[in-house]
């Protein structure tokens, strides 16, 4: 696509990201000199080809960020019941401030049931359903990463949340649910639009901002929307081209890009934010924690 064809500015997602960082590296600075030294553990289980990449990143942003790493691997024969005494054994352990559980997992074992087992104070990724629900009450604390990169890089943008009118394509727990409601938290105007929505483009036609979180290549196109909105592409779609395989979100990014304001490029977009959120959590959960350890030490003394 030519220059002059395109429209919208791109959103750097890479210098929000590092943005982030730097903040994040200089609160985990000031937790360490506390003795709270921020660290995370990484559990994968099975066959680990598929997650290699993201803990790649997640080691990289964590060591940028001033915030330990660490990475294990489980054979795809350990059960749920093992699983879920590994993960107690590091709620207990007060040198682990958050736990992430890489995806995919082996067909025995469900992900929701891992996701309850990590304790709320150490849900970094933000999916324990308590963190979750926080939302609902405005309580931001641990929100989840995509959801809350995905709304914070609209706030980098020069528009007015309160009253703005967004359109979310995809209603997933973890991602499009969760934009709804911490975008409804900043005033702004939500419709939701999912599989049985009659029609999406009117909905999206109509927004000042949408996001699209359904993993569908192609799906939002230049006709769906308003001349001069935000576009939000969450999607992460491997797609086979003449060039060769390449990664590519929902929305078909030329058309859209000739009529968007602004607009997020995948790669590149949602995923660097996506991963300083979870520095950022990890920085969070550990001044929680530690306020728990001491408002519980305090407690006890006569």
């Amino acid at each position: 696509m030519s220059d002059v064809m395109q429209r919208a500015a791109l959103i750097d997602g890479k210098a929000i990201a590092a943005r982030m960082r730097g903040e994040v590296a200089a609160d985990a600075a000031e937790l360490a000199n506390e003795g709270w030294a921020p660290r995370l553990v990484s559990i994968s289980v099975g066959d680990t080809a598929a997650a290699e990449l993201y803990v790649r990143n997640q080691q990289r942003s964590a060591e940028a960020a001033g915030v330990q790493f660490e990475a294990r691997a489980y054979p795809e024969e350990t059960s749920l019941e093992q699983l879920i005494g590994i993960l107690q054994g590091l709620n207990g352990d007060p040198r682990v401030n958050g736990i992430i559980i890489q995806r995919p997992l082996p067909v025995h074992i469900p992900v929701k049931v891992l996701q309850k087992a990590v304790h709320p104070l150490k849900d970094v990724e933000g999916m324990h359903p308590a963190s979750i629900g926080n939302i609902v009450y405005n309580d931001l604390a641990l929100g989840p990463c995509t959801a809350v990169a995905a709304v914070e890089i609209l706030k980098t943008l020069p528009l007015t949340l309160e009253g703005l009118d967004v359109t979310v394509i995809g209603h997933s727990e973890i991602v499009g649910k969760p934009i709804a409601f911490l975008l409804m938290g900043l005033g702004a105007t939500v419709t939701v639009c999912h599989h049985m929505t009659r029609s999406v483009a009117m909905h999206s036609r109509a927004s000042d901002a949408v996001f699209v979180a359904v993993g569908k290549p192609g799906l939002v196109t230049g006709d769906m929307i308003k001349p001069g909105a935000a576009l939000i592409d969450i999607g992460i779609n491997r797609v086979d081209t003449p060039e060769g395989p390449r990664t590519v979100g929902d929305a078909d990014f030329a058309s859209c890009a000739a009529v968007a304001g602004w607009i997020t490029p995948v790669p590149g977009g949602v995923g660097p934010v996506t991963v300083a959120t979870l520095m950022k959590n990890a920085v969070l959960a550990t001044r929680m924690q530690m306020e728990h350890y001491r408002d519980s030490y305090a407690r006890t003394e006569f």
